[in-house]
């Protein structure tokens, strides 16, 4: 497992390119984590997945760097990055079907480590419930809280953790809050968090990373992220559709030379995702499609 000097940060990447075959998947990512939790927001399609997988070793890098406590991870194959102490939490859970959750949990916890299976059904209570049911027959929150735990089993030094609150009802969406809040204070492990849930990559890191088309637009304190309506509609199309990148309108100034009131605005529309998960390079989704997944506040 790497070790590293205080002054060595966890995760760094630097200019890193991506490819899927001629589309420009990440586009000169810089990014630093040097303790505790970095969330990463971006609406679907803007490549947070890309970067977890151009991380694990998942998919290739054309160009850039990677490294973890110093140590380079391009090149290197996913189990080689796994021995050096980095878990995943990848989207889509990825569990065996055939196997209980008792099974999935004792098949890679390591001994020794702070988290254990008894851990993980105390930080769990729902899975110890469930401990002798198959991956096949959880609900969709349970699969997810059964891969969150199986990642941390393998007590990594760097936790990649892919929309973890993917499926989750809230009281577990707030356990899981919890939980990532409480590594963070303890200093064992750092935490990359890619979200599209804004209040939870707000809640747990205090530095978030806004990815646009394949780049990281902004860094920025999650207090201000968390605040800024405005510039959650600019940046992450939270209150109106993502396609639309025109200003809020201004005042129209009369012939009096006086400001004509703008009208009071209406109701925002809320598109936390996009519900047929679409990418740049795919066909658009309907707009009653993204209209039928919205909730007006």
């Amino acid at each position: 497992m790497a070790e590293r000097k205080p002054s060595t940060p966890a995760l760094e990447v630097r200019d890193l390119n991506v490819y899927y075959g001629h589309s420009h998947a990440l586009q000169n990512v810089n990014l630093r984590l040097d303790h505790g939790v970095l969330s990463v927001v971006g609406r679907n399609g803007m490549g947070k997945t890309t970067l977890c997988k151009a991380i694990m070793g998942l998919v290739p890098v054309a160009s850039g760097e990677i490294t973890f406590a110093g140590q380079s991870l391009v090149g290197k194959s996913p189990a080689e990055i796994a021995r050096m102490g980095i878990g995943y939490v990848p989207q889509g859970r990825r569990l065996w079907p055939s196997l209980t959750v008792d099974e999935h949990l004792r098949l890679v916890a390591r001994r020794g480590g702070a988290w254990t299976v008894e851990r993980i059904y105390a930080t769990f209570p729902r899975l110890a419930e469930r401990k002798n049911n198959g991956g096949a027959q959880l609900s969709g929150g349970e699969q997810q809280m059964l891969a969150i735990a199986r990642a941390l089993l393998l007590n990594p030094r760097l936790l990649v953790m892919d929309e973890p609150t993917e499926g989750l009802a809230p009281v577990i969406v707030s356990q899981v809050e919890d939980m990532l809040i409480r590594l963070a204070e303890d200093g064992g492990m750092e935490v990359l968090v890619i979200e599209q849930n804004i209040g939870v990559a707000c809640a747990v890191a205090e530095t978030v990373g806004i990815m646009v088309n394949g780049r990281i637009a902004r860094l920025m304190d999650s207090g201000v992220l968390a605040a800024d309506r405005e510039l959650q509609q600019a940046m992450l199309g939270v209150g109106r559709h993502a396609h639309d990148d025109t200003p809020a309108p201004e005042a129209v100034a009369r012939a009096d030379g006086r400001a004509e009131p703008t009208a009071e605005k209406a109701p925002a529309r809320i598109y936390l995702s996009n519900p047929a998960t679409p990418t740049r390079w795919s066909r658009p989704v309907p707009v009653r499609v993204i209209e039928g997944a919205a909730r007006t506040v």
